[in-house]
């Protein structure tokens, strides 16, 4: 059963919905964002380029600019080192590329995750000494690699860092955080405690974009040049599931009017390759078509593969790329229903329905998609989740948390049982040896103060809506939101006491529900219900019988749900009708 809750934020709607010519809906939507500020509602109505704000304001940018533009000119080789998922190999493309039109001596690695692990490591500052690198340029990565960048100081290497992810620390015993600093020559960093930079919340990708802005304007080179990367912003921003808000929404929502009408060849290739060609790209396209396919070569193979699609200047080599990484992703999406199945077969054989934390060890699973099936695991069970697996150097695991838990906090509980760790609230890296996973999931178990209060699936509901208010005025206000994602989730709202009339199983695999539904006002409108058909049938058997379920098959029968869903529009054979998706029941 799932807890439902409407939001219910105090403000003026109507005073905000006349300030900026919007519904009242859509005011009461963006109240529920969290968006109050005059500024802030400005600027998520009108995400356009003038919005963006100034990259100098980022500590040390500058600087790290003048010092690139110093090497292009001294004419000395530099090396851009990225990261393995989506964000990484698009923050060194566009770095890589950028350097490229500056006329620099440029080279770029990419770690094996594998065989090196995350970030910038030694491997790849002795293959940089090796090539003759002056200066090393990291993206997505860096802001934690201490030694490795104390290494290649040592080695008299100029080193800039460019990231986005958190800044790490000593925690004292006096429970005070100490921040630690690398020997970097230039560390950017939006998140670093004394940068001014107004938005915090920027992928790599963004922090890349912003360094590309200033180093262009310093190179002389037109700002517009520039812009044409928020095609590849866009998809990091979606990909690494940061806030859509402030630049962010900036990036996607001109990103993907970008990515519809790409030049790039090896993305329009990946794109025809998908069967995606006649759509139009949503966010929902790159999170989960397009980012899993770049992801997949960091997964299975090596990610330099995702770089090579981007780079592509052949149709030749864009199609032999694209080919290559959605048949990576076929395999990866096989391995994952493989590691999904076997982690549930754990949980049953081990009796541990009953934990609040679970920990998970199926030493089978390919290291590279524990995190995924950490995710999807917590997402069936609604508990913090960790996935272990055997690895070359021992036991490795990825975890998955839900709002109510601090998973990095949690493991920093129990650091004595673990090698390495990492992460923040919601997600973590660790490593530790077989005998102490047993432990490890104990420990955490005892430790644990979640209720079970906290660990019931909770659907937030943006407002009541009764069904007969749905117009198509209605449905173009709803996409003056778009694009939906983290921070701004498509709206969901909800109805009770919805009568029922008819539903029809669709679909060539039977696993869509169509329901006919007679709305207050006597007129009919199409209910489509995209998830489990046969828990439908369960609920409704268990509740009012197998006939129940018969009448309502064949047309005959008033069966009243509560519905939580959205509104949209239904094209088909050049009608256009208004329909509810469906989200949930009871």
């Amino acid at each position: 059963m799932k807890k439902w809750f409407v939001k219910n934020r105090k403000a003026n709607y109507g005073e905000i919905a006349k300030k900026f010519d919007v519904s009242e809906v859509v005011a009461k939507l963006i109240v529920n964002r969290d968006l109050t500020m005059d500024e802030d509602i400005k600027s998520f109505l009108n995400p356009c380029y003038e919005n963006l704000h100034n990259p100098r304001e980022m500590k040390d940018l500058v600087k790290g600019v003048m010092l690139i533009k110093q090497k292009i000119e001294q004419e000395k080789k530099i090396m851009v080192v990225g990261d393995y998922d989506v964000d990484g190999v698009i923050s060194l493309f566009q770095l890589y590329t950028a350097l490229k039109r500056c006329k620099a001596d440029v080279v770029y690695d990419i770690p094996d995750r594998i065989v090196d692990g995350y970030g910038i490591n030694k491997n790849i500052i002795d293959k940089a000494k090796d090539l003759c690198v002056d200066t090393i340029i990291t993206c997505d990565n860096g802001i934690a690699a201490i030694e490795t960048i104390k290494y290649a100081k040592e080695l008299g290497m100029t080193i800039i860092v460019t990231d986005h992810h958190d800044i790490p620390f000593i925690e004292k015993e006096d429970k005070n955080r100490e921040f630690i600093r690398s020997e970097a020559d230039v560390i950017i960093n939006p998140k670093q405690k004394d940068c001014k930079y107004k938005f915090k919340a920027l992928c790599g990708a963004g922090v890349t974009f912003k360094f590309i802005e200033v180093l262009y304007e310093e190179m002389g080179i037109d700002k517009a040049e520039a812009y044409k990367f928020i095609e590849y912003t866009a998809i990091a921003t979606v990909c690494d599931v940061v806030d859509l808000v402030d630049e962010n929404r900036i990036f996607v929502k001109n990103g993907l009017k970008l990515i519809n009408e790409t030049s790039n060849l090896g993305l329009a290739e990946l794109i025809k390759v998908t069967g995606i060609e006649d759509k139009e790209i949503s966010t929902y396209h790159l999170g989960f078509v397009i980012g899993p396919c770049i992801n997949a070569s960091g997964r299975l193979d090596n990610a330099k593969e995702g770089v090579k699609l981007l780079l592509a200047v052949s149709l030749a080599e864009a199609n032999r790329s694209a080919i290559e990484l959605h048949e990576l992703n076929k395999q990866r999406k096989d391995m994952t229903q493989a590691g999904i199945e076997a982690a549930i077969e754990y949980i049953e054989s081990n009796k541990m329905a009953e934990d609040k934390v679970l920990v998970i060890f199926i030493p089978e699973t390919h290291e590279s998609i524990v995190g995924i099936v950490a995710g999807r695991i917590r997402e069936r069970y609604n508990v913090p989740t960790i996935v272990l697996t055997r690895a070359k150097e021992g036991i490795k695991g990825s975890a998955r948390s839900i709002d109510e838990y601090n998973m990095f906090e949690e493991l920093n509980k129990c650091r004595e049982l673990l090698g390495r760790f990492g992460g923040h609230p919601m997600a973590a890296g660790l490593s530790l040896d077989e005998s102490n996973v047993e432990p490890l999931r104990k420990k955490l178990n005892d430790i644990v103060t979640l209720t079970d209060e906290d660990i019931i699936p909770k659907i937030c509901i943006d407002m009541q809506l009764p069904l007969e208010k749905i117009d198509l005025n209605l449905i173009n206000d709803l996409s003056i939101l778009e694009p939906f994602g983290k921070a701004n989730p498509k709206p969901v709202f909800g109805e009770k006491q919805v009568t029922v009339v008819k539903a029809s199983i669709l679909g060539k695999n039977r696993n869509v529900l169509k329901f006919k539904i007679v709305m207050r006002n006597g007129k009919y409108t199409d209910g489509i219900y995209f998830r489990d058909i046969e828990e439908f049938e369960k609920i409704i058997i268990d509740k009012y019988g197998s006939d129940e379920l018969d009448r309502l098959y064949h047309g005959n029968c008033r069966l009243k749900l509560d519905m939580v869903f959205y509104p949209s529009v239904n094209e088909y054979n050049g009608n256009v009708s208004i329909q509810v998706v469906i989200e949930n029941f009871r």
